[in-house]
């Protein structure tokens, strides 16, 4: 699931002689995120033993030297290319010896507490084998991406035909983000974001780690499936939050619509009953469809839109339509 011959971490402080939590970041090009999430993180966690290991994609912002400068307690592995979200992980995990893997993206901050929280909660809560928190914006709002609830037929048709947008945050059109609950209850849930995703690395292992076709985007969603289907249940709790921007590393809102897109493709393929995937495909298809005749209207008439952005993405149709899959073929 890694590359062949993965990268060796270079020389770093071994930290606590028996951590109990291997912390795996994915570095690429947001190195003063990183920064500032490796800082919150080691001044945030008190009680839990830990050790860190950042996998550093090929950055061009100079990431690698900012955080083995200041860091040298991090295992720093430096990337000769982007292998991806899920690849990286993968070979992190695969180095790991602790009890525990967390999942933590760059563009974080830890709150005060929330690591040891989450690996408490996991401990009282051992049958449920996947563990998230909550997440806020940087000005305090709630950011609900912390979770979601898996992707379905009907689910799959409001995203397609707008319905998502014109009743948001409600249980029954908006099934995937949970409708309006707050995440300020423990609860269990479909799927656990990687941005903050506690593993028992016995269950990782189990799994077998991300599914390397997924390069970015939907890869905790399959893993998440294949725990439920091994009777595991995702679950998150409040009392560990932490401030997530989001789709930090990416600069292009087509190329993130494109993959997640993909990634939808790939969940339809791997998760629905085969009678269902061909409609789920065409709900995907008239998602974007929708979106690009919109843009085209609202060009039409003079009104500014993203009509750039759509026409990419339905100019690549062929691509996100085979999912990652087809990419790895």
């Amino acid at each position: 699931m890694e590359p062949e011959s993965a990268p060796q971490p270079g020389p770093s402080d071994p930290g606590p002689s028996d951590p109990e939590l291997t912390v795996m970041v994915i570095s690429y090009n947001t190195r003063d995120l990183t920064l500032r999430c490796l800082e919150t993180l080691y001044a945030a966690t008190h009680r839990v033993r830990f050790r860190t290991t950042v996998w550093e994609n090929a950055s061009t912002d100079g990431s690698a030297e900012a955080i083995a400068a200041a860091f040298p307690q991090v295992a720093l592995i430096r990337s000769p290319e982007n292998v991806g979200f899920a690849r990286a992980n993968n070979a992190l995990a695969g180095t790991a010896m602790t009890e525990w893997l967390l999942l933590l993206n760059t563009d974080t901050e830890v709150f005060d507490g929330a690591v040891d929280n989450l690996v408490a909660f996991a401990r009282a809560h051992p049958e449920n084998g996947i563990y998230g928190g909550r997440t806020l914006f940087p000005d305090g709002r709630l950011n609900p991406t912390s979770c979601w609830n898996r992707l379905t037929p009907w689910s799959a048709f409001c995203h397609a035909t707008g319905l998502v947008a014109a009743f948001k945050h409600t249980a029954l059109f908006d099934s995937e983000a949970i409708g309006a609950w707050q995440r300020d209850s423990v609860r269990e849930v479909d799927i656990v974001t990687g941005c903050f995703l506690l593993i028992p690395a016995a269950l990782w292992r189990e799994l077998g780690g991300f599914d390397p076709r997924f390069f970015m985007y939907g890869e905790e969603t399959d893993l998440c499936a294949r725990a439920r289907a091994r009777g595991w249940q995702p679950i998150v709790t409040p009392e560990a939050t932490i401030m997530h921007l989001g789709g930090a590393s990416r600069n292009n809102p087509a190329a993130k619509r494109i993959q997640v897109a993909r990634a939808r493709a790939s969940l339809i393929e791997l998760h629905w009953p085969p009678a269902w995937r061909p409609w789920g495909r065409a709900m995907l298809w008239l998602w974007v469809a929708n979106r690009y005749a919109a843009s085209r209207l609202l060009a039409a008439l003079g009104r500014p839109g993203p009509s750039t952005l759509w026409s990419e993405v339905w100019a690549r149709r062929r691509e996100w339509l085979g999912g990652w899959q087809a990419e790895a073929a």
